[in-house]
């Protein structure tokens, strides 16, 4: 029962990010309690709107494939092969791209040296990019334990972002899905996940992570790493259900794909990819520009179980 229950979080973490992606893209920069308004009833459905067709996920999603792809082809992580897959993807010209990760991938410099260098310039390069694609990889290397899904999570997001804050971000959510998938309570595991962040980044992380931070205590847009997973977090904490949650992380407003898709990610992984309602999967599909195919929930369900090892 164990595996099969922990099979249902994997799949959970993998569709339940795209899932929520979106769901939250016609809402991207709209106020909040938007989606209580469009749907007040509760019962929330792909409306599509803003350019996305319903169902239709958004480059959160489309850069976890591409990551998944990588790690099964070269069983682990290539830090090369992601980011000539990340380029190739940017010539298909997706719909969305954040502009900092766009910067990135077309600077013509190579995967080790573009976002460092790309900081160094601007000084700005704590974007939620890193978070929103973080379910393939950590649903890759949960098996490996704390410390190495940590790592994956840091180098996975220094690929397009040089600052360490989105690193640690990202190697917080690894954890906590990592715990999540174990059926432990991810909620719990914060602490000690933050005893494993860089000590420069340490405080501002448990700022808004601590059980009683909000996202109205937020000091940037959503859109920045920090209120990005302190939101997920939030969400998770203070609903009873994968559907709940992501009500609740769409309502906040501002960058609600991204938001969304980390909430996805979290909270499928603590309920199961059998928590998330039909009228959600059917209608998913995965556009992938620069590869010419598009993927749909059970192709989406095949990568996850392939993920895990």
């Amino acid at each position: 029962m164990q595996h099969k229950d922990r099979l249902d979080r994997v799949v959970g973490a993998v569709v339940g990010s795209a899932v929520g992606d979106a769901l939250g893209a016609p809402f991207e920069f709209r106020e909040r309690g938007v989606f209580a308004r469009e749907f007040p009833s509760g019962v929330g459905v792909m409306c599509g709107g803003g350019g996305w067709d319903p169902g239709e996920a958004t480059d959160d999603t489309q850069m976890a494939v591409l990551v998944g792809h990588s790690l099964l082809l070269h069983r682990g992580l290539d830090p090369v092969d992601v980011f000539g897959r990340f380029q190739q993807w940017v010539t298909g010209e997706p719909k969305d791209i954040g502009l900092q990760t766009e910067d990135v991938l077309t600077s013509g410099l190579p995967w080790d040296r573009a976002a460092a260098h790309h900081f160094r310039i601007t000084g700005h390069s704590a974007g939620n990019g890193s978070l929103m694609r973080a379910s393939t990889a950590a649903v890759y290397f949960a098996p490996a334990g704390r410390e190495v899904t940590m790592s994956a999570g840091r180098r996975i997001a220094a690929l397009t972002h040089g600052d360490r804050a989105a690193w640690e971000g990202t190697a917080i959510l690894h954890e906590l899905v990592r715990v999540a998938l174990a059926g432990e309570d991810p909620g719990a595991a914060v602490d000690s996940a933050l005893e494993q962040v860089d000590s420069a980044h340490r405080d501002r992380w448990a700022t808004v992570l601590a059980p009683d931070w909000q996202p109205q205590d937020a000091t940037e847009f959503n859109g920045a790493v920090w209120p990005c997973l302190g939101s997920a977090v939030w969400a998770l904490r203070t609903t009873g259900s994968y559907e709940e949650s992501l009500a609740a992380a769409i309502d906040l407003g501002g960058d609600t794909d991204t938001v969304a898709a980390v909430t996805g990610m979290l909270t499928g992984a603590v309920y199961g990819g059998s928590a998330i309602p039909d009228r959600w999967l059917e209608p998913l599909h995965v556009p992938l520009p620069g590869f010419g195919s598009v993927l749909r929930t059970p192709d989406l369900v095949s990568l996850a179980m392939a993920l895990t090892h």
